[in-house]
C-alpha cells in the first residue's frame, strides 16, 4: 500500500506543498484572510461583482422563491426558470443560437468532449491550457495531441498529419496561468482549412474582454459562427459560479442528450442562476468597471517598466511575475502577505518546472495607490 506521509514531506521539501488560507470576509478589494486584513491581488472576481448589492438581492429573493438547492439533475425537475431564462439571455449575449448551464466550467470542458468525441477521433491542444481541457480530452478516450504554446505552425503541422474524420482544437482564449491571449483569426483559419471543430474556453475573458463583457470572440472581432464550441465560467468576472456552453441549436441539444456531467448531476441553485441574470445585466449597466479595469492593468504595467521584475507580456487582468524556484516563489508571497498583500505563489505542476511565479491579478476597484504601494513593495520583496 502507498505510504501518503513519505509523498507529502517530499512535497514539502521541494517547495510544492498546497495548503489553505481561511477566508473570513466577501471578495473584495480588502479581504481577510487568516484573521489578517490584506490587499486582494489573487482574486478572480476582476469586476468586484461577488459581493454587488442587487448580485446579493437577486440570490436571496431567488433563495426565498426556490429554496436553497435545486433537488434535482436538470433533466429530472430541477431545471428552473430561473436556469432557463438565464440559458436564453447568455446565448443573446454572446450572439449564439443556444446556450446551456453547466455546475462547474470543469464539467462543462469535460461534458463537451466526453460527448461529442471517440476514441477514434482526435483532439488537438495548446500545452498551456487549463487542466480541465486536458483533462477532457483524456476522459473522451480521443487521442490528444498536443502543440507548444501559440505556436500556430505547430499546430498546423498537427492538423495536416491527423488522420482522424473527427478533429477538435481546443484552447484557452486567455491562458489562466500567463494571462496572454490566442489569436483566434489564425486557429479558425487553421480549423476551416482542415475540417476541424474550434472550441474556445473563455473563461477568464468572458466578462471582461469585447463590448460591454462579451469576451474575446467581440474582442477580436471573431464571428460565432467561425467558433462552434463556446465555453465560459460564470464565477471569475461575474462573481456567481457555474458555467455554459453556447453554440448552434444541434451542438446544445447533443449535449443534453449525451453529456454526462450535465445529465448526471444536480442543477446549480436556481438562486445562482438567478444571480448571475442580475451580473449579466450589470455588465452593460456598469461599464465602468470594465474600463476601470483596463486602466488599472496599464497602471500596473507601466509602474513595472521601473523595475527589474520579471513580468511576462500580458495585456489582461492576469499579470504573472515570474520567480522561477519554488519555494522563493512561496518565501515572496508570505513576505507579502505579512506586509498586507495577498498574492498567490504559483508552482508546478499548475506551471512548468522552473517557472513558478506570483500570479497577480488586478481588480476594477484597486486604486492607484493600492498599485503603487503593490509595485514598491514587491521590488522590495524580490530584491
Amino acid at each position: 500500500m502507498k505510504e501518503f506521509k513519505h509523498d507529502l514531506q517530499q512535497r514539502k521539501q521541494q517547495g510544492l506543498y498546497r495548503d489553505r488560507k481561511i477566508l473570513q470576509s466577501p471578495q473584495g478589494r480588502e479581504i481577510v484572510l487568516d484573521g489578517k486584513l490584506v490587499l486582494n491581488f489573487c482574486s478572480n472576481d476582476y469586476l468586484g461583482l461577488a459581493n454587488h448589492p442587487d448580485v446579493i438581492n437577486s440570490f436571496t429573493k431567488a433563495a426565498r422563491q426556490f429554496g436553497v438547492g435545486s433537488g434535482a439533475a436538470h433533466l429530472v425537475n430541477g431545471h428552473t426558470q430561473s436556469h432557463h431564462s438565464l440559458e436564453e439571455e447568455l446565448a443573446e449575449f454572446t450572439g449564439y443560437p443556444r446556450a446551456l448551464l453547466f455546475s462547474t466550467g470543469y464539467m462543462a470542458n469535460l461534458g463537451a468532449a466526453q460527448s461529442l468525441c471517440s476514441k477514434s477521433d482526435s483532439i488537438i491542444e495548446d500545452k498551456l491550457n487549463h487542466a480541465s481541457l486536458l483533462d477532457a480530452a483524456n476522459i473522451s478516450g480521443a487521442q490528444l495531441k498536443r502543440y507548444k504554446h501559440k505556436d500556430y505552425n505547430h499546430l498546423l503541422n498537427k492538423l495536416t498529419s491527423c488522420q482522424s474524420d473527427e478533429k477538435l482544437v481546443c484552447s484557452d482564449s486567455v491562458f489562466s496561468m500567463d494571462g496572454d491571449e490566442a489569436n483566434i483569426e489564425i486557429m479558425v483559419e487553421h480549423c476551416q482549412s482542415h475540417d476541424a471543430r474550434l472550441m474556445l474556453d473563455d473563461a477568464h475573458g468572458f466578462g471582461v474582454l469585447g463590448e460591454y463583457g462579451r469576451g474575446s470572440l467581440n474582442h477580436q472581432q471573431i464571428s460565432t459562427i467561425d467558433v462552434s464550441i463556446y465555453m465560459a465560467t460564470l464565477g471569475k468576472a461575474l462573481g456567481t459560479a457555474g458555467a455554459f456552453i453556447a453554440g448552434s441549436d444541434e451542438l446544445i441539444e447533443t449535449l443534453i442528450q449525451t453529456a454526462r456531467c450535465y445529465i448526471y448531476t444536480t442543477a446549480m441553485p436556481a438562486a445562482v442562476a438567478q444571480a448571475t441574470r442580475t451580473s449579466l445585466q450589470l455588465l452593460v449597466k456598469e461599464n465602468w468597471r470594465q474600463l476601470s479595469l483596463k486602466n488599472n492593468i496599464q497602471y500596473f504595467k507601466n509602474l513595472i517598466k521601473h523595475t527589474d521584475l520579471n513580468l511576462l507580456e500580458s495585456n489582461t487582468a492576469i499579470q504573472p511575475v515570474i520567480i522561477g524556484n519554488s519555494k522563493m516563489a512561496m518565501d515572496i508571497s508570505q513576505k507579502m502577505f505579512d506586509k498586507g498583500f495577498h498574492i498567490a505563489a504559483i508552482r508546478p505542476p499548475t506551471v512548468p518546472k522552473n517557472t513558478s511565479r506570483l500570479r497577480i491579478t488586478l481588480r476594477a476597484d484597486h486604486t492607484e495607490e493600492d498599485i503603487e504601494k503593490l509595485v514598491e513593495s514587491l521590488t522590495t520583496s524580490i530584491n
